[in-house]
């Protein structure tokens, strides 16, 4: 492979950590349907969309819903997610996501974002790093969730460039399955263990380097 270009990033996980929101407003819509879950169960629900995240957890709690139910209910959880988020600051950016965001922006890779979430604008403003993407591809723009690889796919080609050269930065299995089926390397966030398949495991960005970058 010749030498990335680019580098594309999952929004959770990845450069903040929004899971305990969304843990938050489902728990609390569970509880209002009559049932309880974990922080452990909430593990499953990492990288997939909204309406199978609430299909998974109706049936923990053995709740049945019509689709026309569960599209309400999809509506409520994101509005108690969105009056969370908006209160977010800098201070929530994962240690060392912003100064590998400027590392890599100085020396001329091109960034994009690649996230399932619909909220990402509204994330990247809170906490002040908008500016530090070239392009922004999110749940707005695609319709395929991962292990597909669609919004790795347009993130390349948004930023016209050839998925081989790219790089994608993700927490989840899915993610590194949707970046190696689209033909790119992938930099695992997190355990090896769990992590599988990804040509590179760090615990966070922290632990980047250009090196690092450089010799995938």
């Amino acid at each position: 492979m010749s030498k990335p270009k680019a580098c594309i990033f999952d929004l959770d996980g990845v450069i903040v950590d929004t899971a305990v929101y969304h843990y938050k407003a489902w728990r609390r819509l569970a509880n209002q349907l009559g049932f309880d879950f974990t922080e452990t169960q909430n593990e499953e629900l990492k990288g997939i969309s909204r309406i199978e995240s609430l299909k998974i957890i109706l049936n923990w709690g053995g709740v049945s819903k019509s689709d026309a139910e569960m599209q309400e209910l999809a509506t409520l959880k994101n509005e108690w997610y969105v009056e969370m988020i908006t209160k977010m600051t800098p201070r929530e950016i994962l240690p060392g996501a912003k100064e590998f965001l400027e590392l890599v922006k100085a020396n001329h890779y091109l960034t994009a974002l690649g996230s399932a979430s619909k909220n990402s604008e509204t994330i990247l403003r809170q906490v002040g790093i908008t500016h530090l993407f070239d392009a922004l591809v999110d749940g707005n723009k695609v319709s395929k969730s991962k292990p597909d690889p669609e919004v790795f796919l347009v993130g390349a080609q948004e930023l016209n460039v050839p998925p081989n050269q790219c790089v994608v930065f993700e927490d989840a299995i899915a993610g590194i399955q949707a970046a190696k089926s689209g033909g790119m390397k992938a930099v695992g966030i997190g355990k090896a263990e769990v992590l599988k398949g990804a040509d590179l495991v760090v615990a966070g960005l922290l632990e980047m380097t250009l090196a690092k970058l450089e010799n995938l």
